[in-house]
Parts: C-alpha cells; structure tokens; sequence
C-alpha cells in the first residue's frame, strides 16, 4: 500500500477508535422557580472539558471519555453543585441541574446587559451586597461599553451620575492622566482592582470588566496616597474563567479610528485548574482638530492558578505604549485682571484648531503588575495577600496657552519637555473574617498595606515660542518687552532649539506611607447592620535625595462609620455614613514681605469629612436597582496664602461641597435595559484669602464641573420573532452651565450648558456582534475646562465587528 494511503487509513482508524471511546454530556440547568439559569459554568472534574449554560440553560460537553464521571456546576456566589453519570461511547448522557437559588439571587452575578450592581468586593474590601454597604457606588460594565462602541476609557463615564472630565489626559510629569470632577473636587483613574494604579496618560479599555466610581472621601481604606474628596475611580479587570474562549474586535469610526482587540482565555492544564486570559489593543486615531493623533499598543496577560479549594494565585501584568500629539490646554485668564472674555461667543475660539503639530508628540508608557494570594485559614477566615508594582512615564512635549497680559486679544503659548518616570510599589495584607459572637454576625477586615513612591524628574525648562489668537493669527512679540523674538516653528527640532539653553529640573523623591486598618459591619438586627473602621496611616517622606535635610513625616488618623437598616429585607435599605479622607501636606519654605528667608514650615493633613444618607432599592425581583443620597462634604485644614504676608502661608482653610445623587438601573422588560442618574452639586470656599484667586471665600475653588449633570441610556435586544438578537440603543448626556472662573478680580466665565444625544443599531447573535454608533446627533459644540477652554469633538460615528468563539 502507498505510505501517503496508509498514513490516511491509519489516521482514519485511529480517529474511529477515539471517537468510539468517547460520549457527549449534555442538559438544562434551571432555577427553583422553573427559568432557565445562564452563563453557569458545567465541568468534568479531574479534567479541562467545560462547557457555559447558553440563554436557555442548555450545555453540552463533547469527547468525554466513557465511564464514570463527575459533572460539577458552578457559578460566583453560588453553592457549588456535583452530580455522578455513566458515560458510554457513542451515547449521550443527560444531566439536569436544578440550582438552589431564585433567579433574584442568581442575577446578582450574572452579567447580562449590565453587570449587577447588588454585590461587591472591592468597595468595602468585605463581601458586601450593595443593600448592605452604606458608601454609594455606582459602575459601568464592559457589556454597556460594547453597546456604545466606547473606545477610550474616558467615554464609558458617560454612563454614571455625578461625574464628569473637566480636560483630556496631557500627558505632564505627575498628573497627566484625564481629570474628572467628582461631587465637586478632583478625581483621577486612581485605582486598579482596589490597589494604586496611576496612569500619566491615557488608560485603554481593553482589560476592562468594570469602572467603579466609588462616592465621598474614600480614605480610611485606601489611605492618602491620592486625592479622593469626592471619591475614587477603580478599574477592575478581567479576570480568567474555566474552559476556552474569546472575542476577536474591530474598531472603526470617524476621524481615522481604526482598533483591533483581542480577548482570549484559555486552559493551560489537564490536571491542574490553571488559567490564562490575554486582552491585547491596537489604536490609531486622528483628530477632530487641524492636527492630532493617538496610536497606541497595550496588552494584559492574567494566570490564574487554584490549587485547591483553599488556596489560589493570579497575576496580571499590563503594558501600555502611547504616542500621540496633545492639543494645549486654552487658559484664557491671567488669574487677576478683569476677563476680556466673558461668554464663549467673546472668546470666539476656533474649536478646530489644535495650536499644535503632529511632529510634536508625547509618549506615556504604562507598565502595572500585580499578584495575589487567597488563603482560605477556616471557614470563618480567608486571607489575602497582594504585590502591586507600577511604573508610568512622561517622555515628550508638553503645551500649554496662557494670558500673559490681559486687556488685548493675544495669548502666549508655552512648551515644555517632560522626562519625569514614577516607580510606585504597593504590599498588602487583608484578612477577612465571618464569625459571630452569640447571635450577633461580624463581617470584619483587617489590613496592613504598605506604599512608596519614587519620583524623577529630569524635564526642561518653560519656554515662551509664540502669540496666538483664539481664532488661529500668530506672532513672535514678547508680551512683556514687545521685542519681536526669533520664530518658533511647530516642528520638534525648533521647540528643542527654543528649550535646549532653558535650566531643567533633576529631581529624585522618595515618599512612603504605612497603614494599618480595620473594618468591622455587625449585625445588630437580621434588618439592622453597623460600619465601624479606622485608619491609622505614618508618612514617611525622605524628599529631594539629593538633600539630607528635606525628610518629613505625618501622622492621620481615618474614621468611617455607617448604619444600614433595611425595612425589607434583600429589597429596601436605608443608609447613613460618615467618612474621611486626608491629604500629606509639603513643608513650604517661609519668606518676610521683602523676601527674607525665615523657615521652613510643616503642616498637619488635610482632612475631608463627609455626612450622607440615603435609600437604596432592590426590587421586582432584580429588575430595578437604584439609589437616591444627599450628602455633605467639609474639607479643612487646607493651605492658603497668608492674608498678611503673600510669602507666607497659613492652615485653616475650609471649603465646603453639597449635593444630591439619583441612579437608576433597571430591566423592566424582557430585553430592554435601562441606565439614567442626574446629580446635583454646589461647592464653594468657607474660610481663605480674599485676594486669592483659588481660595476667595464664597466662590467656586475650580475644576467642580457644572452643578446639574443627567445621563441615559436605553438598549433594546429583541428576545425573539425574526428580528431576535437584533436591537438599538438610544441614550444622552446632559450638563448644564458651568463656572470655569469664579472671582470678584476677573469676573466670572460660564461654559454654556449641552444636550448630547447618541444612539446605535446592532446585532448580538451567539457568535457575531455588529454594532453601529452615532454619537452627538444634534452635532452640538461644547466644552469642557478646568479654569480652561476646551473644545469637544461634535457629530461622530463607531462602529464594530466581533467574533466570538
């Protein structure tokens, strides 16, 4: 017989044999109540063959070798359930599992058209349903973010109540990530997975499964390593999952968006319940503007490894790689004399132009990792041990426009080179506990972390390179002098020549805090639950190396108290809590009013306390979550300039934040979802320096977003009939006037307020999702601005092409 025949025959034969040792298990998985239980998890055990319920409840395991078996399903926040079946070759065997819970409980971890909001780890570091926790929280899943087509991070806060971006990432040495306004202080992407994750540029979404916005200073379990009066931004990442799976994606739209994602997971033992799980992103994106790009490179590789029942590892790694060009940010006020400009129509700037080149660019590399270790010590203790480490970069050209002098039409445009690395290390220690003592339950935290920051920056010098008008005219005529200077070209080797005989920075700090915390919710009542926590925090700065005498240390203590009372059980809860957060202060250097060196001055932490309350509801059987809470926020002890003395500065100053919150999350029909939030918010100073621009008593501090923000968004997948899978989605964000510049010297500057409207058409089927966006239909101009002016792109289209398998 030919070698080529018989190499066919016995593949043949061998093949036929396999298939004849092998049989198929297949089923339904069903809840008490008689509906279908989706995406639960059905294993062989002992093995790396698994299946996933479908929308029905169905599954089905091919090539399962014959004899006896064990079929185990199990889902998150489920009791784990086995059942014994003889498979014999050839045959199917049938398995039916009907799960303990109601559908009410077992929606709570099932991701539909949004991730459930009724329960949370990372929030309260306590396994905490959100009925049970009396800090408000609101997230956006990444199934809603696929809806929208949303490919930058910074677009899926569209999706939640009260916050809003007041300017782009820049990119800049320190705190070049987006800044958002957060029941009216600062807010950055600041955690990632409940550890410090600091970004210098953008984040891309990608490795994304959810974005909290945790609400109200956040400070007793996260310490005060980052700015969170109004609250804090976590990111929580994909993690990996039994059997093989993934979802290929791309991207494209309006101006040159092209984006490939990749989303694989895969089991890489037969043995042993090891897996892995890599999300990789390209991106190329041009500009509304004149000029401005975006390409970036990013992938997150995450192992997961349970040994046993007891113990389990992950790690996850993310490596981002950006460069793009950043259009300036417009400062169009010298921040003392009376505004030339007070509306937008007076500005009369051009949203077009970008004041800058696509040879001018900034790269801000991200690399992040993580590792964890859970220990299960008992039935009543599990311990969990974390090593994060982290390093961000600037590395390019950093623009701003400023008011140099006022009175004329002119503003001065500024470069500046960053070369600034920043290496964070993050070691934590939780131990979780779930015990009682007589008839009353503990659920109790208690944690060590430990967190250094190291600094370097070796940038240059600010250099002034031209005059620009708001509508695009440029000259080279010293604002100050009226010398007409050498022309800066917008090109990198004439912004090199203007900063190469600038004096640059060489600076390398080192900070560290230590904390040691604990979290304890009792059970007072079955209905009635209380919050004790406490933080004690040391912090340790070393300073400038360079300079023996520049250490500092300080001390803080972060209380949080909470009750929770729920007059129906697992449906209503009614809230209250107070929470703190603190701030470590520089010691600044003190001069006499002819500017005599005297001292340098320390200070005690800023401190932010915040009273809320509240009602949280869970009804109709999980069809509709939502929160309503009013709050009350006092920051003090804040730095200011000494009345006196402007060389000088003083501790005592105070400013104060109000508001309400409204968020809705709903499923009030088979198919249809629905996500609406409004929020209201008034900040202002209390106590300051009436002749300070950012502490005048009375006035808004800056960078507090419009007082009325209101989102929408509506998705309709139809569950059947012969447009089944098909579906839209209609939705919008509304804002309304906001004060960028709030003073009695200049005058105050209103951003007016927008209406966005944003809908999409797509079909969701069991292996293709096609989804076409189009977002600002009304092709409405807006801004936003931080004490700026920054344009926002108007009418655009997204589309997508996803294959999943």
């Amino acid at each position: 017989m030919n070698t080529k025949y018989y190499s066919i025959f016995l593949f043949l034969c061998i093949s036929t044999l396999a298939c004849a040792q092998t049989g198929t298990i297949s089923g339904t998985i069903h809840t008490v109540d008689g509906r279908p239980a989706e995406s639960v998890n059905i294993t062989i055990k002992g093995t790396n063959r698994g299946a996933t319920a479908d929308g029905r409840g169905n599954y089905q395991i091919n090539n399962v070798r014959e004899g006896t078996q064990v079929v185990v399903a199990s889902f998150i926040g489920l009791v784990t359930q086995e059942q014994t079946v003889t498979v014999r070759a050839g045959e199917t065997a049938v398995v039916n599992f009907v799960l303990a819970e109601n559908e009410a409980q077992l929606r709570e971890v099932i991701v539909s058209a949004q991730r459930s909001p009724n329960r949370n780890t990372q929030v309260a570091k306590i396994p905490l349903k959100n009925l049970e926790n009396p800090q408000v929280y609101n997230s956006v899943s990444a199934e809603v973010m696929k809806q929208q087509v949303v490919t930058t991070y910074d677009d899926a806060f569209r999706n939640i109540p009260g916050i809003t971006r007041t300017w782009e990432a820049t990119g800049r040495a320190g705190d070049g990530a987006a800044y958002f306004a957060l029941r009216g202080f600062d807010a950055q992407p600041a955690l990632t997975n409940g550890l410090p994750g600091l970004a210098s540029g953008n984040l891309d979404p990608a490795n994304v499964e959810e974005i909290q916005v945790i609400k109200g200073p956040s400070g007793t379990l996260f310490g005060g390593s980052f700015y969170s009066y109004g609250g804090l931004i976590n990111t929580v990442t994909k993690q990996p999952y039994d059997g093989f799976g993934g979802e290929v994606t791309y991207n494209f739209g309006s101006y040159g968006l092209n984006r490939i994602t990749a989303d694989i997971n895969t089991p890489l033992s037969k043995t042993e319940k090891i897996t892995a799980r890599v999300n990789a992103a390209y991106h190329s994106e041009g500009s509304f503007q004149d000029a401005g790009f975006k390409k970036s490179f990013f992938i997150a590789p995450t192992l997961a490894y349970h040994v046993n029942d007891r113990l389990s590892f992950n790690v996850m790694a993310e490596i981002l790689e950006e460069e793009r060009s950043v259009a300036p940010v417009f400062f169009h006020s010298d921040r003392l004399s009376p505004l030339d400009f007070r509306t937008i129509e007076e500005l009369n700037l051009n949203p077009k132009l970008s004041f800058t080149s696509n040879d001018i660019t900034i790269k801000n590399p991200k690399y992040n990792l993580q590792a964890q270790m859970v220990y299960k010590l008992s039935e009543q203790w599990t311990s969990q041990t974390v090593v994060s480490r982290g390093t961000v970069k600037s590395d390019g050209y950093y623009t701003y426009i400023w008011d140099d002098v006022a009175g004329d039409n002119s503003f001065s445009q500024y470069f500046h080179k960053e070369q600034f690395t920043l290496h964070t290390t993050t070691i934590q220690q939780n131990f979780n506990g779930d015990f009682r003592i007589g008839n009353l339950r503990n659920r109790l935290l208690v944690g060590l972390d430990y967190y250094s920051r190291n600094a370097i920056d070796n940038g240059s010098g600010w250099g002034w390179a031209r005059n620009v008008t708001p509508q695009g005219d440029v000259d080279y005529i010293d604002p100050f002098s009226g010398e007409e200077l050498p022309p800066v070209y917008l090109t990198q080797a004439s912004v090199e020549n203007l900063l190469g005989g600038l004096e640059g920075t060489s600076s390398n700090i080192v900070n560290s805090s230590y904390g040691a915390y604990f979290s304890n919710v009792l059970n007072v009542t079955p209905g009635l639950t209380a919050m004790v926590s406490l933080r004690a925090d040391y912090f340790d700065s070393k300073g400038e190396k360079s300079m023996t005498d520049d250490d500092y240390d300080q001390f803080a203590l972060s209380p949080k108290l909470g009750l929770v009372y729920q007059p129906l059980r697992d449906k209503l809860s009614l809230f209250v809590n107070y929470m703190n957060a603190f701030i470590n202060v520089d010691p600044q250097s003190v001069y006499d009013t002819d500017g005599n060196f005297l001292e340098v001055k320390s200070f005690k932490p800023e401190q932010a306390n915040q009273w809320e309350y509240g009602v949280k509801a869970n009804l109709f059987g999980d069809k509709l979550f939502g929160t309503v809470s009013v709050y009350d926020i006092k920051v003090s002890d804040r730095v200011y300039p000494d009345p006196a003395n402007p060389n000088n500065s003083v501790q005592g100053g105070k400013v104060g934040s109000k508001g309400f919150e409204i968020d809705l999350n709903a499923h009030p029909a088979r198919g249809l979802s629905l996500l609406a939030g409004y929020s209201y918010n008034e900040t202002k100073v209390i106590t300051g320096n009436g002749d300070d621009f950012y502490s005048e008593p009375g006035r808004s501090p800056g960078g507090q977003g419009p007082q009325h923000l209101a989102n929408l968004w509506a998705n309709y997948r139809f569950p059947e009939g012969k447009l089944k899978n098909y579906g839209v989605g209609l939705g919008g964000n509304y804002a309304g006037r906001y004060k960028v510049i709030d003073n009695s010297a200049t005058g105050v500057f209103y951003l007016p307020a927008y209406t966005l409207v944003n809908a999409s058409l797509f079909y969701n089927g069991d292996r293709v999702r096609i989804t076409a966006n189009l977002n600002n239909l009304t092709n409405e101009q807006y801004y936003t601005g931080y004490w700026s002016v920054n344009p926002q792109k108007r009418r655009n289209f997204a589309a997508s092409i996803a294959y999943k398998f």
